[in-house]
């Protein structure tokens, strides 16, 4: 009995699926050191930012009682993107035997591909983040010296002035981070939790954080950033932020999953079909997701001197 074109497809897809997933799997999603990974049904998330009250006043004696309003603030909106690659195998390599030696290779160059997308769109997020070309749902920048809150005012999520990563702009930016306050304006418990570097900066981040005494000094005082561990998380790096100065530093808030998110609307997924014409085996990855932010007291950043 005659092997058939589609019986061919089924006989070699299993191999293609198998090879795929393993090489996607075997590079380091640096993104996952940022991003908050939530699924999502439909073309888009939208999440809303609900003011909570204001500071209680005293109630004077024989007084009523003051109301306050909580309302919605502004809206951050993630539009999912497709990201699909493909490739065909020509009928004669597939006749030859030859997918051994060419479609191994070609899957392993088609999840590279994928996978480089991933990590570039998430990083675009902090490599766009002092842009004012790329706003969020307040209307200013990620990192930002004039975040609008509902109660009146503004907020900051840098420095005035910024600085290059040293041991005096990291310990300003913990403080900064520790007095940030909600859009009414009362004080919130928000901590540091992970610093994240461009490579060129590794060096200069594991100097400051795990070194026993002051990095750079003569003197013998103790480190205080590592003794009172105010980066649990330590620091991470990532190989696609664009600019070697910058450094960012997530916060609890992103932890809790109300800052940076990533959405996969639809995962990760392969499919194989013979052409008719040709007689080509042609291969496909597919998949949607969005990179974006909610909070911007979810990280705190400089872009270095």
């Amino acid at each position: 009995m005659a092997i058939s074109r589609a019986q061919l497809a089924k006989e070699l897809e299993p191999g293609l699926n198998a090879l795929f997933g393993m090489s996607y799997d075997s590079y380091d999603r640096e993104y996952e050191d940022i991003f908050v990974t939530e699924d999502s049904s439909r073309a888009f998330e939208e999440e809303v930012l609900i003011t909570g009250f204001g500071s209680a006043p005293v109630k004077s004696e024989g007084q009523g009682v003051v109301f306050d309003n909580a309302s919605e603030s502004y809206s951050a909106r993630y539009t999912h993107d497709t990201i699909a690659l493909a490739f065909a195998l020509t009928e004669e390599a597939v006749e030859d035997n030859l997918y051994d030696s060419l479609g191994k290779r070609y899957v392993k160059a088609l999840a590279k591909s994928m996978g480089n997308t991933k990590e570039t769109k998430g990083a675009d997020v902090l490599n766009n983040a002092f842009s004012s070309s790329f706003t969020g749902g307040d209307g200013v920048s990620l990192i930002n010296t004039a975040h609008p809150l509902s109660g009146g005012g503004t907020a900051a999520n840098r420095a005035t002035t910024m600085a290059d990563l040293n041991e005096a702009s990291l310990e300003d930016a913990l403080i900064d981070i520790s007095t940030f306050t909600d859009d009414r304006g009362l004080t919130v418990s928000v901590q540091a939790e992970k610093l994240i570097i461009p490579p060129q900066l590794v060096f200069v981040a594991d100097r400051i954080l795990n070194s026993t005494n002051r990095s750079g000094t003569a003197d013998n005082d103790i480190n205080a950033m590592r003794n009172t561990g105010v980066l649990p998380g330590g620091y991470a790096v990532n190989h696609y932020l664009a600019d070697p100065d910058a450094f960012f530093i997530l916060t609890s808030i992103n932890v809790a999953g109300e800052g940076l998110k990533m959405f996969q609307r639809s995962p990760m997924e392969t499919s194989m079909e013979p052409d008719f014409s040709t007689g080509n085996i042609r291969y496909k990855a597919r998949e949607r997701y969005s990179f974006g932010f909610s909070d911007w007291r979810g990280i705190y950043g400089s872009q270095g001197a």
